[in-house]
């Protein structure tokens, strides 16, 4: 018997052990937020057609929701008919595991990204988080669905609903969920993860309201901060009471639409924006009286990415510059903001989009729903390979590409495409 308990015990562990090392991508932007898979073995170019396409799935519904995956499952949002609901597949074939209606749709006034949800669902554990295009934050049984609490960000915290509706993908951070209401006595709020119940809610002066950017967590100086975008500036707020720590307002443009995450890197914070603005990095330090302040190394107009992201790898800052009117992908040395390469300079056809990163390669999805395997390089931009996304709808393919377990997962509303990476030995 005690032999046989041990033999279970080795076995449990194996699996246990085998689940925490696999390749989830559980929250917006991958493991760490920052777009990059830990993942290696994949295809380092792509047949003529691309990658061989493992399955495929209609019925998601609307929305511009990336999907996350953890334990075996594949999260996200959308409307259905008159519902905003969150759903679960199953990884391995995209069948159909559970449904859960939030609430009503929201009624979006403008046409852009009205078909439904931008949030990617965050996974922690058990757990599952998201946040409705109204503010409605609702945590879930990853199992099965079923509603744990459900808080609103504009009753509760007197947010106000962005022109384009909230699309920021909650932050999970050790006890605490972080949302931006953008409210004038709760720019951000931290939510006890379990309860829902409110740990503290920031301030930011001059009421900075929420824009569409979600929230990093970083640590500097000993101290745990997050960092997030609002329609003002770039803000940092300290992590333990929500104290309002310094700001640095030249990315934001003067529309409020601001999309994209921050980038951290040593004590550098870089964010950018479209609408004639352009991106800015500052350094941290502390004043005289031992507080966080921000001085800028560089502010570029070559780097104005609209919503797609931005990738930092070896010393270059990737990503997509220019707003409405199209644009191209850039690369810029990070420390200094020089441009080292502009797709659109070098006469390639690289529109504007998003982008995600694995195994030494740049996985970038543009507007139009061309996709790219991209080898990154400080010198030139060097394409290995690239396929054009069947089954397309009639709406700009802003969901950004998903990396996990050697599959590339495409969202395009309804639908959702699932390609093997994995190369054959």
């Amino acid at each position: 018997m005690r032999i046989l308990q041990t033999l279970t015990g080795l076995v449990l562990g194996a699996l246990l052990s085998s689940v925490a090392s696999a390749d989830d991508w559980p929250q917006w932007q991958g493991p760490n937020r920052d777009a990059i898979s830990a993942e290696h073995g994949l295809l380092q170019e792509w047949p003529k057609d691309g990658p061989p396409l493992a399955w495929k799935i209609n019925g998601l519904g609307g929305g511009y929701s990336g999907p996350s995956v953890a334990g075996g499952r594949i999260f996200g949002m959308s409307n259905r008919g008159d519902d905003e609901v969150a759903w679960a597949v199953s990884e391995t074939d995209g069948k159909s595991l559970w449904v859960t209606t939030l609430g009503p749709a929201y009624d979006q006034s403008w046409p852009q990204g009205k078909e439904g949800p931008g949030c990617t669902a965050t996974v922690d554990g058990d757990l599952l988080y998201v946040l409705g295009m109204r503010g409605d934050v609702s945590c879930l049984q990853v199992r099965d669905g079923k509603v744990v609490w459900h808080r609103s960000l504009k009753r509760d915290f007197g947010g106000a609903i962005p022109t384009w509706s909230y699309r920021e993908s909650p932050l999970v951070d050790g006890a605490q969920v972080i949302c931006t209401p953008g409210g004038e006595h709760a720019t951000l709020v931290a939510l006890d993860k379990l309860t829902g119940k409110t740990i503290w809610q920031s301030q930011v002066p001059g009421h900075p309201q929420a824009a569409y950017a979600s929230a990093i967590a970083i640590d500097f100086d000993g101290r745990r901060q997050y960092v997030q975008f609002t329609q003002k500036g770039l803000v940092g707020i300290a992590a333990s009471d929500g104290k309002f720590l310094w700001r640095y307002d030249r990315p934001a443009n003067t529309h409020g639409i601001n999309c994209s995450s921050p980038i951290y890197h040593d004590g550098l914070v870089f964010a950018s924006s479209a609408y004639a603005a352009g991106g800015g990095l500052v350094k941290l330090g502390k004043d005289a009286n031992g507080d966080v302040e921000p001085s800028e190394v560089y502010f570029t107009r070559k780097m104005q990415n609209h919503h797609g992201g931005m990738i930092l790898f070896d010393g270059c800052l990737y990503g997509a510059s220019g707003g409405n009117e199209g644009g191209s992908l850039v690369c810029l040395d990070f420390p200094t903001g020089n441009v080292l390469w502009d797709t659109r300079a070098a006469g390639h056809s690289v529109p504007k989009g998003s982008l995600a990163f694995a195994d030494d390669r740049l996985y970038y999805r543009t507007e139009k729903g061309l996709m790219l395997l991209i080898e990154p390089s400080p010198k030139q931009y060097l394409e290995r390979g690239r396929f054009q996304q069947p089954d397309r709808s009639s709406q700009p393919d802003w969901t950004h590409p998903v990396i996990a377990n050697g599959k590339l997962y495409l969202r395009d509303q309804d639908l959702l495409l699932c390609y093997d990476l994995k190369a054959r030995t």
